[in-house]
């Protein structure tokens, strides 16, 4: 009993010694084979760059542009709302004034008339809002655009495989080894300034 113990043992040492052997062999040759095929990637890896994105928020001319003018149009917007808004509460404030000094027709005339500037104001704010949205969100498009663009000629002589934007709040970690907000916020300037 105790010999054939030994024997399974002996033969199951082998197995197992070959099956490391197998295992070990046949992944050198796959780690060979994976980094002939991929020749591309440097030996050291690859490098990644992010960039605070409220930096270039408050550093990038464009986009400071782009915010004003997107500003200066919602006040505009705002205060043709707000005449609107006054009319209509004029109107109403005359009629709840000199209303017992009227007719019922003429009472009922009013109440349209202030219906119907009630009704108008709601469509014209809505279609203001839709039209603010429509054109803030074109022109950040744009913005992003030319970011990504600029991006792409920055990295072509820094060969990053990743440049991220830190958004607050999603990064966890970051080396500020890495940061190269000062040279995407120069170049960017740079860049609006020639086209412009």
């Amino acid at each position: 009993m105790k010999n054939v113990l030994l024997i399974i043992n002996a033969i199951l040492v082998l197995a197992v010694a070959y099956l490391l052997y197998a295992h070990f062999t046949e992944k050198n040759h796959l780690i060979t084979t994976v980094s002939n095929s991929y020749t591309a990637v440097p030996a050291n890896g690859f490098k990644i760059a992010y960039f605070e994105m409220d930096s270039l928020q408050n550093q990038y001319v464009l986009l400071k542009e782009v915010r004003s003018a997107l500003m200066a149009k919602d006040q505009e917007m705002g205060k043709e709302l707000s005449g609107l808004e006054n009319s209509l509460r004029n109107k109403y404030q005359d009629l709840q004034k000199n209303g017992n000094a009227l007719s019922q027709a003429e009472i009922a005339s009013r109440q349209q008339e202030i219906m119907d500037l009630d009704k108008n104001l709601k469509n014209k704010r809505q279609v203001m809002e839709q039209e603010m949205q429509d054109e803030s969100f074109k022109k950040l498009q744009d913005v992003k655009k030319r970011i990504e663009d600029y991006l792409k000629e920055y990295n072509q002589s820094k060969g990053y495989a990743y440049i991220f934007s830190n958004v607050p709040d999603m990064m966890y970690y970051k080396d500020t080894a890495y940061n190269i907000t000062a040279d995407i916020v120069k170049g960017l300037n740079e860049q609006y300034r020639q086209k412009k």
